[in-house]
C-alpha cells in the first residue's frame, strides 16, 4: 500500500509541477506565449500517445522476441497461466522467448488484456523453476499494476520541458527575442525542470520494481526465489562481455535488472551469500532483514540516475517481506 502511494503521489506530485512551471512561464511572458505552450503540449502528448501505440512493435523488434506455443514451451505457459489467473488479469498474456544472449525477463504492452510476458533463452538454463516463477510473478506484477501505462504518462512532462527548452534555445521563440531576459529565464527553467522531472521519472521507475518484487510474494511466490534470481543475474551480467551488454542498453529499463549496473554490485551482493552456495536462502534473508544496509558512495550515486533500485536494497527489501511472511 505504502509503495502504492508513493506512486500515486509521484504522479500528482509531476502534473503539480507541471501546473505550477507552465503558469510560471506564462507570467514570465505576461501570457503572449500561452499559445505556444499549449502547443508543446499537445505535441508533447502527441508524440506519446505515438510511442505508446507502436512501443511493442519497438520492444519486440529490439529483443528479437519470437512469441511460442504450448507445444513448445508447456511449463513456461504453465506458469504464466497460473500467476495471470492468480493476479486477476483478463486473459493469459503472449509468451515469448527473446533472442538476446543476456539471462532476463521482461513484460511489456499497452494494456492488461494486450500484454505479453518474455524471458531470454538464458535465463531457462540459470535458473530453477522456483526462481523463474518468481521472476515471472515479478513481471506478472507489472502487467497487474499498469506499470507501462504510469511510466509512459509521467515521461511526457520531461518531454514537454524538453521541447519548451529546444524551442527557447535554438528555435523560432529565441530567436525572435535572443536578448530577452524572459525568453532567457524561460529557458534555463525549462531546461533545469526536464533534469529534475527526468530524475524523478527514474524515481518512479525504482517504485514500480520494488512494488513487483511484492507482487510477486503476493502471488504466492517465496521472496528468497526472487532473491536468489536477482543474485544470479547480478553475478551472470558481471563476468559478461561489456560488448554484449552494450546491446542492451536502450532497453534495459525493461528488464526484471540492469545488467550495466552489476559490475559495480556484484562484490556487495555476493557478501549476502555467507556459505558461498550461489543461493540466498531464508536463513541468510533473515540475517539480513535485521541488517543495516550501508552502500558506497558510487553505488548511491549511480542509483539516483537508475532505472533499477541497487539489487542489494531490493534484496533487503525482499528480506522483510520474507520475515513478514
Amino acid at each position: 500500500m505504502w509503495l502504492q502511494l508513493r506512486l500515486y503521489l509521484l504522479v500528482a506530485l509531476m502534473f503539480g509541477i507541471l501546473f505550477g512551471i507552465i503558469s510560471a512561464i506564462g507570467y514570465l511572458l505576461n501570457l503572449s506565449g500561452v499559445s505556444f505552450l499549449l502547443f508543446t503540449f499537445v505535441a508533447a502528448l502527441l508524440l506519446v500517445l505515438v510511442q505508446f501505440l507502436i512501443g511493442p512493435k519497438i520492444v519486440e523488434w529490439s529483443m528479437k522476441v519470437k512469441y511460442v506455443s504450448e507445444q513448445e514451451y508447456p511449463k513456461l505457459h504453465a506458469m504464466v497461466a497460473q500467476l495471470a489467473q492468480q493476479a486477476g488479469l483478463p486473459n493469459k498474456p503472449k509468451v515469448g522467448i527473446s533472442q538476446l544472449n543476456i539471462p532476463n525477463a521482461f513484460a511489456f504492452g499497452r494494456t492488461k488484456r494486450g500484454a505479453r510476458v518474455c524471458v531470454t533463452k538464458g535465463i531457462l538454463d540459470l535458473l530453477t523453476d522456483d526462481e523463474l516463477k518468481a521472476v515471472l510473478g515479478h513481471e506478472i506484477s507489472h502487467v497487474r499494476h499498469r506499470d507501462v501505462m504510469i511510466i509512459t504518462m509521467l515521461s511526457v512532462i520531461p518531454m514537454i520541458f524538453y521541447m519548451i527548452y529546444i524551442s527557447f534555445f535554438w528555435g523560432g521563440m529565441g530567436q525572435r527575442d535572443r536578448n530577452s531576459g524572459g525568453t532567457v529565464a524561460v529557458g534555463l527553467l525549462a531546461l533545469a525542470v526536464y533534469f529534475i522531472t527526468n530524475l524523478l521519472v527514474m524515481y518512479g521507475s525504482r517504485i514500480r520494481e520494488y512494488y513487483a518484487d511484492e507482487g510477486s510474494a503476493q502471488l504466492g511466490c517465496p521472496p528468497m526465489h526472487l532473491a536468489t534470481a536477482l543474485y544470479k543475474l547480478t553475478t551472470w551480467s558481471a563476468k559478461a562481455p561489456k560488448q554484449l551488454l552494450k546491446q542492451t542498453n536502450g532497453m534495459k529499463a525493461f528488464f526484471i535488472n540492469d545488467p550495466g549496473r552489476a559490475m559495480e554490485e556484484i562484490r556487495d551482493v555476493q557478501e549476502i551469500d555467507l556459505n558461498k552456495d550461489g543461493v540466498i536462502d531464508q536463513n541468510e534473508l533473515m540475517m539480513l532483514a535485521g541488517k543495516k544496509i550501508n552502500l558506497r558512495a558510487g553505488a548511491r550515486f549511480l542509483e539516483i540516475f537508475g532505472t533499477h533500485p541497487n539489487v542489494v536494497k531490493r534484496i533487503k527489501h525482499l528480506a522483510s517481506l520474507q520475515y513478514a511472511s
